[in-house]
């Protein structure tokens, strides 16, 4: 079953010949990196506003934070912190697509009715049973990440004997079972930051071509993540220069969504990418 193009973003057509930029909204009061400044609806919208204005074509809303140790929170929580925000990001930005990043299908299906346009899914269905059910009832797109098997066990790291084919392994039981019920437009995402020793972040990076057997397509979340910054001894804020030249790295090697805090930086690397290959 080969991916078809484009993905039927809830009723719109997206095209993916060109990578798109995903710019990160968290309406978490305590993440790891913006935590608690767009935590409210004004300030949310005026985020999403430079997130557009700076060359992001999705804006992924993050109702809850998964660094390592945040504040586990429940479902309603979410809904009650996303409040309005879904909502009023669509009809201030109508060309915006929304992403929602959630792993419960309550907050999936509130969202749906909210208007968004792609479901980002960190725990793979495997954090909530009725996870893929609820997504193959909004027939969106639906953004598969490699995680480990639960909550509490997120970020502990596996020795992994092979990550890239550990990783494709998931990825092709994961997709087996989300065909068969129905959801095709899927998006994978390696799961950088996540229970991945940096020996075996740096060897996805290397390896990011040989995801998902070139049947859809990749999604990459490297920014500000602590495999970039902790062994240059640097902060999560101070790494532009590093990130940039590892997001053309997997841009080489055809990933296709960039999933970034820094849109304005992430939009350079893009548009100097796309200048080679016209």
């Amino acid at each position: 079953m080969i991916h078809h193009y484009p993905l039927n973003c809830n009723g719109k057509l997206v095209g993916l010949s060109s990578p798109k930029i995903m710019g990160i909204l968290n309406l978490t009061p305590d993440s790891f990196s913006d935590g608690g400044r767009f935590n409210n609806e004004k300030s949310a919208l005026e985020h999403a506003e430079k997130l557009l204005k700076d060359g992001a074509e999705i804006i992924d809303i993050g109702p809850q934070s998964t660094r390592p140790k945040a504040e586990f929170l429940k479902a309603e929580e979410e809904i009650r912190r996303i409040g309005n925000v879904i909502s009023s990001i669509k009809k201030e930005f109508p060309e915006a697509l929304v992403s929602l990043d959630t792993f419960y299908a309550e907050t999936v299906a509130f969202g749906y009715n909210e208007g968004i346009d792609l479901v980002n899914d960190i725990s793979g269905g495997q954090y909530d049973g009725s996870m893929f059910e609820a997504v193959a009832k909004t027939k969106l797109p639906y953004i598969l990440m490699h995680v480990n098997p639960s909550y509490e066990t997120m970020h502990d790291k596996i020795k992994f004997d092979d990550i890239t084919v550990s990783v494709n392994r998931y990825f092709f039981e994961k997709t087996a079972e989300l065909l068969e019920m129905g959801i095709t437009d899927i998006i994978l995402d390696p799961g950088f930051g996540f229970g991945k020793t940096v020996g075996d972040q740096m060897k996805m990076i290397d390896e990011v071509q040989y995801f998902g057997f070139g049947k859809f397509p990749l999604l990459i979340g490297i920014s500000r993540k602590s495999f970039i910054y902790k062994p240059l001894g640097k902060s999560a804020l101070d790494i532009n220069e590093e990130t940039q030249k590892l997001h053309m790295n997997v841009l080489q090697q055809g990933a296709k969504i960039l999933r970034v805090h820094d849109v304005a930086e992430a939009k350079k690397t893009v548009d100097e990418f796309n200048s080679y290959e016209l």
